[in-house]
C-alpha cells in the first residue's frame, strides 16, 4: 500500500496543494478497524510517545514517591507552550527530586507561545531549559532516575537504564518486541522510536481506555486521566491537543507530534486513531484529523461547531477575503 491524498487546498478554484499521508484506526484488542493510505507505514512517533515514554515512571509509583499533582502527570506528556502555568509545575517538579534547572539536558529553544504561532518574543525576554516544550517529560526522566539512584548526567543516553525500561514499555504498550522499534534521537536529544503507524493508534486505543490495563495496571488510566483534565497543560493556549481535549469532553486524549503525527484515542469507543502527513503541513494534519472523526461518528453538532477553527475549510487571506479552500478527499475503509 502507499500514501494516499487527505486534503487538497484551492485556489480560485483551481488545486495549489495536495497532502499525502495514511490513517489507521485501530481498537484496544490490536484490531485495525478502519484505514486510508498506508496503515503500516513506519511512522517515527516523535511527542506523540510522551505518554508512553512516562510508563517506568508510573509503574514504579514515581508520582506518589514525589508527591506529583494530576497536573505534573500531565506535564509528563505535554509538549507545552512555556507560558508560565508550563514553567511553574516543571520547576515545582525538580523541586520535589531535589534538583535545579541545569540537570535538564532538552536544550533551550524559543518557546512554542512564539514559535508555533510565526510570533517573535520580546527583545527582552530571556528563556532556558524550562521552557523547552519537552521539559516536563525530562522532568520526569531525572525523578525516575533519582527514585531509582541512576546516573543523572547521561540519562538521556540510549544505553541508560531509564531509557531501557523506556523502551521496553514502549514496546509493551505497541504489542512489539523492544529490538524491533527503530530509534532515532528526538528534537530534545531523547530517543524516539518509529514503529508501524496502527501500532501507535493501539497504543493510544489502551491508554484512553481508562480501565485497568493487563500488563500496565492503571498506569495508562493516570496518565490519560490527567491529559484530559488539564489539556492546557498538555499544550497550552491556541493549541490543538487543548481544542481537541475540550471537545471530547474527557473523552478523548489527544497528542500532537512533530513533522506531522497526530493520535487521538477515544475511551467510550475504544478506539483510537493515528495519522500521517508526509510533508507535515499543520493546517492539512488538524483538518485530515477533524475529517477522521467526522467519518467515525465521534461528532455531535457541538463538537463540530468547536472543531470548525481546525478544518478552516475556507482559506482566508489577511484582509478576510475567501481566497480557497481545505477540503478532505479521503473515505476511511475497512479492513
Amino acid at each position: 500500500m502507499s500514501h494516499t491524498p487527505l486534503i487538497e487546498m484551492t485556489r480560485g478554484g483551481t488545486l495549489e496543494n495536495q497532502h499525502f499521508g495514511s490513517i489507521a484506526v485501530v481498537n484496544t484488542h490490536g484490531q485495525l478497524r478502519a484505514f486510508a493510505g498506508d496503515p503500516h507505514w513506519l511512522t517515527f512517533t516523535r511527542s506523540t510517545i510522551k505518554a508512553l515514554q512516562a510508563l517506568p515512571f508510573l509503574e514504579t509509583g514515581g508520582p506518589q514517591y514525589f508527591g506529583f499533582t494530576p497536573q505534573q502527570i500531565a506535564m509528563l506528556c505535554a509538549s507545552h507552550n512555556g507560558e508560565d502555568m508550563h514553567v511553574a509545575q516543571v520547576t515545582d517538579m525538580l523541586d520535589k527530586a531535589g534538583l535545579g534547572t541545569r540537570a535538564l539536558r532538552c536544550g533551550c529553544h524559543v518557546p512554542l507561545r512564539f514559535s508555533f504561532f510565526d510570533k517573535a518574543p520580546p527583545n527582552d525576554a530571556v528563556f532556558d531549559e524550562l521552557h523547552n516544550n519537552c521539559s516536563g517529560k525530562h522532568a520526569g526522566f531525572l525523578a525516575y532516575c533519582v527514585q531509582h539512584s541512576l546516573p543523572l548526567d547521561d540519562y538521556i543516553g540510549p544505553d541508560h537504564p531509564l531509557q531501557q525500561a523506556i523502551r521496553r514499555d514502549v514496546a509493551r504498550a505497541v504489542g512489539m518486541q523492544p529490538d524491533d522499534l527503530k530509534m532515532g534521537i528526538d528534537g530534545c536529544s531523547a530517543p524516539n522510536y518509529a514503529m508501524p503507524l496502527w501500532r501507535l493508534a493501539y497504543g493510544y486505543a489502551r491508554l484512553a481506555n481508562g480501565a485497568q490495563d493487563p500488563e500496565m495496571g492503571d498506569s495508562f488510566a493516570q496518565l490519560s486521566s490527567a491529559m484530559t483534565t488539564h489539556p492546557d497543560l498538555v499544550s497550552g493556549t491556541g493549541r490543538n491537543d487543548l481544542a481537541f481535549m475540550r471537545a471530547g469532553r474527557g473523552d478523548w486524549v489527544s497528542k500532537v507530534g512533530a513533522d506531522g503525527v497526530q493520535v487521538v484515542g477515544n475511551t467510550r469507543r475504544g478506539e483510537a486513531f493515528a495519522l500521517k502527513i508526509i510533508d507535515a503541513n499543520k493546517s492539512a494534519l488538524y483538518a485530515a484529523s477533524v475529517e477522521v472523526m467526522e467519518q467515525l461518528g465521534w461528532l455531535d453538532n457541538a463538537q463540530r461547531d468547536a472543531l470548525q477553527a481546525w478544518r478552516a475549510i475556507p482559506i482566508i487571506n489577511a484582509r478576510s477575503l475567501m481566497v480557497g479552500e481545505r477540503r478532505a478527499v479521503f473515505s476511511l475503509q475497512t479492513p
